[in-house]
């Protein structure tokens, strides 16, 4: 997918809310954002995929304000809340044996909300009776009774911490349905997103079959600096997963497939790009 207009301010908000969650100083707040609205100065254009451009104004920001991971706080918070809550969706996703990995999958779809700087949004507020509205809510597009016949193989890349436990949920699922996962996490540190790290301290890794890393801090995926073992993995897997909107930004540049892309439009250019309304969440295959 490539860059909206609105890719742009959202973005720069996205810079003041890590900034402001690394340091007090408004004078360093200040050269962070500086330095992205130098970046999008440089290089922002609606022909640039979205990934790239947001990859590098964060990888800027992170330099000025020499702090590898700002969220590294909410990211554990938000694995202990889920964790916390986990115990009643795995009851409420196998309280029907048979309707089991759909709703496995709104399940992992209601832990998307796990976004921190998005939209304003602050989980830790309010995310139990969220995740209880959205998983009520269902799906607005539901493709996962055409998935199911593709689980022999699966690659399941993963997007945000606390997220990352309910998908364990649906590595749960497929592993019943007799499937293999592959689990791909980050290799370093970006915004929200799991990490190695975080998917052995929920567990989920010990769920997968093979748990490998993109291979770098790239938002979404970039394939110039992901393992072969992982390029493998896309080229080979009887189906992708994808979780979250970064993913689909990386992934819908490059031909692979099938794919799973499994989220919660929570911004207009993304929904435009799937044929979908704002505020959907979906389960939508692309063959």
């Amino acid at each position: 997918m490539k860059a909206h207009p609105r890719c742009a301010p959202c973005l720069l908000a996205r810079v003041h809310y890590e900034a402001a969650l690394s340091t007090d100083d408004p004078e360093l707040q200040q050269r962070a954002i500086q330095a992205g609205i130098r970046w999008l100065n440089e290089s922002f254009s609606i022909n640039t995929p979205a990934t790239y451009i947001s990859t590098e104004i964060h990888r800027r920001a992170y330099e000025v304000l020499g702090d590898e991971d700002p969220y590294v706080t909410k990211k554990k918070m938000s694995n202990e809340i889920a964790l916390k809550l986990l115990p009643m969706a795995e009851e409420m996703v196998t309280s029907t044996k048979d309707d089991a990995f759909r709703r496995s999958v709104i399940a992992s779809i209601a832990g998307n909300t796990f976004d921190f700087g998005v939209l304003g949004f602050e989980p830790e507020e309010q995310f139990d009776a969220y995740f209880m509205d959205m998983f009520k809510k269902g799906l607005d597009v539901d493709d996962t009774d055409k998935m199911k016949v593709l689980l022999d193989d699966v690659l399941y890349l993963t997007d945000n911490c606390g997220e990352i436990v309910f998908d364990g949920l649906v590595l749960d699922q497929i592993k019943g349905l007799g499937g293999k996962v592959t689990l791909a996490v980050k290799g370093a540190p970006i915004l929200t997103d799991a990490t190695l790290e975080d998917a052995e301290e929920t567990g989920v890794g010990k769920k997968a079959d093979r748990v490998l890393t993109t291979g770098s801090n790239a938002v979404g995926i970039d394939l110039n600096e992901a393992p072969n073992e992982l390029k493998e993995a896309l080229k080979n897997a009887s189906l992708i997963i994808s979780k979250g909107m970064a993913n689909y930004e990386a992934l819908s540049e490059y031909d692979f497939g099938p794919i799973a892309y499994l989220l919660r439009a929570k911004c207009e250019p993304i929904a435009t790009s799937l044929g979908i309304k704002k505020g959907w969440n979906v389960a939508i295959l692309h063959i």
